[in-house]
């Protein structure tokens, strides 16, 4: 079969890292640009047809990206150095995300909100509740995490989240959770919980700016989060 040519001995337009710096890395998929991490296959086996393996195997890059070293050297053709390569790259990814993050951004407003944390909530495959502190003009101070819940479950009290407010002496806060499922429908929870902390913003004078969710995008559903001030759950 073609597809198990060495990469070599195919035209130089159809290898991975030729097409890259031709056409740029959005030109390639998802196993194309892991084989050029990996830079060999196995026997019988090309690089991309390995790359497209752990795709399969993971079923998702963010799974991927989740993947110890030891559970990625379960995959053929991936040695201890190539899965320590993979994790470095998927580690530098997030390490870049952080790094943004700290760029104190002004969060005024969902996509903007959505956009900054939406890579650090993908990968997570429980419910986590974050809040975002701000100051006066809106512009991150820090980001804390609340709480972890089960697959479904989020628990979460306004102590928690008006302590580290609180201490940050911040303004105002942006709540934000994710929903595992890929669904950001808000639960009946879900509005209980914002209706809660809204109340006690009030009392203590830090403004709720929003309650956003994440989930993921369909072809059905082209945004891939909701906000519960934008759907009409916020007091006025």
């Amino acid at each position: 079969m073609a597809d198990s040519f060495r990469l070599k001995d195919q035209p130089a337009s159809e290898r991975p890292r030729e097409r890259l710096v031709a056409r740029g890395p959005d030109a390639l998929t998802h196993a194309e640009l892991i084989a050029i991490l990996l830079r060999t296959g196995l026997q019988g086996v090309n690089v991309v047809q390995v790359g497209q393996n752990l795709v399969q195997k993971f079923g998702s890059l963010n799974a991927l990206a989740l993947a110890s070293v030891d559970e990625l050297r379960k995959v053929p053709g991936i040695g201890r150095d190539k899965a320590a390569t993979l994790v470095a790259a998927f580690a530098l990814a997030r390490r870049m995300e952080q790094e943004r993050r700290e760029e104190s951004p002004v969060l005024d407003n969902p996509p903007t909100v959505v956009n900054f944390i939406r890579e650090s909530n993908r990968l997570k495959n429980v419910e986590a509740f974050q809040v975002l502190l701000l100051n006066t003009r809106k512009k991150l101070i820090r980001a804390e995490e609340i709480s972890e819940g089960t697959l479904d479950t989020l628990l979460v009290h306004p102590r928690e989240v008006f302590r580290a407010a609180i201490a940050a002496n911040a303004a105002a806060i942006v709540l934000v959770h994710n929903h595992p499922s890929g669904d950001p429908t808000p639960s009946e929870a879900d509005i209980k919980v914002t209706r809660d902390l809204i109340r006690a913003g009030q009392l203590l004078k830090i403004e709720v700016v929003d309650h956003i969710i994440i989930g993921r995008a369909t072809a059905e559903r082209a945004k891939d989060y909701a906000s519960l001030r934008e759907l009409g759950y916020f007091y006025a």
